[in-house]
């Protein structure tokens, strides 16, 4: 979140410096809705994380670590920062209706921590396991803009898409001293999604920027079926990402 607030303030600066420059008259790029097709890039801020559904309680398995039986108590998800890099493609249904199609680069890293408990619950055990992703993300998306207002526009957009991790296979590292542990989670590659979001433009001199707030929320049980506590303590697992991106199209 602190990287896209920087991102957000310098930005804000720079329209600042940008509209006490400018012309009375005024209106920057007037006719750039008027061409079929334009493009751009994107730069991105992402927040990745999972939504776990676990089995029931009386399904939960367990492990011996060392002597004693452990029994998985809770599984928790926190995510870490990450970032893409993209390309804009945008084309004129309508004069406030745009397809998009912004294929993107996308770095994530998630953490799982699995807390295990011993039969008196005297003991437990913490496992940590980073999950991290580089993902081709193929989103096909519908812009509902608004009216202009002078140099500024608002929009609405939402779609759906495809997702490729790249990285998936890659085992990852646990954290907590047991070498069974090691591979302790395994997801598949691919994803669809369904997309929501809003934004604001704003047109300047030679380009047109803006900022945008998306949520991505994936369809397909991510979980590869392995024989472990932690494979077999989880259900279900869906990914989501939350993206701020600032935009710059000509």
């Amino acid at each position: 979140m602190k990287h896209f607030l920087y991102i957000f303030f310098f930005s804000f600066l720079f329209l600042q410096a940008v509209s006490q420059h400018k012309e009375e008259s005024g209106v920057n790029l007037p006719k750039f809705y008027k061409n079929k097709l334009h493009f751009g890039f994107a730069l991105a801020y992402n927040k990745t994380d999972f939504r776990i559904h676990t089995v029931k309680n009386s399904a939960m398995p367990d492990t011996i670590i060392g002597d004693v039986k452990y029994g998985m108590k809770t599984i928790y998800t926190k995510s870490d920062p990450g970032f893409a890099l993209g390309i804009i493609s945008d084309f004129r249904l309508h004069e406030y209706l745009r397809l998009r199609f912004t294929p993107n680069i996308s770095f994530a890293s998630r953490n799982l921590e699995y807390t295990l408990q011993n039969a008196n619950r005297d003991s437990t055990k913490i496992f940590k396991k980073s999950v991290e992703s580089t993902f081709i993300i193929l989103p096909l998306e519908i812009k509902l803009q608004s009216k202009r207002l002078d140099n500024f526009g608002a929009y609405v957009i939402g779609g759906g898409g495809y997702t490729l991790d790249l990285v998936s296979k890659k085992k990852g590292q646990a954290v907590g001293g047991a070498n069974e542990l090691d591979d302790a989670v395994q997801l598949k590659r691919d994803d669809f999604f369904y997309s929501g979001g809003a934004g604001v433009d704003f047109y300047l001199q030679y380009f047109k920027l803006g900022l945008e707030v998306k949520l991505l929320q994936g369809t397909k049980n991510l979980i590869q079926p392995l024989n472990n506590i932690f494979t077999k303590s989880i259900d279900k697992v869906n990914s989501k990402m939350v993206i701020f991106s600032v935009t710059f199209e000509g």
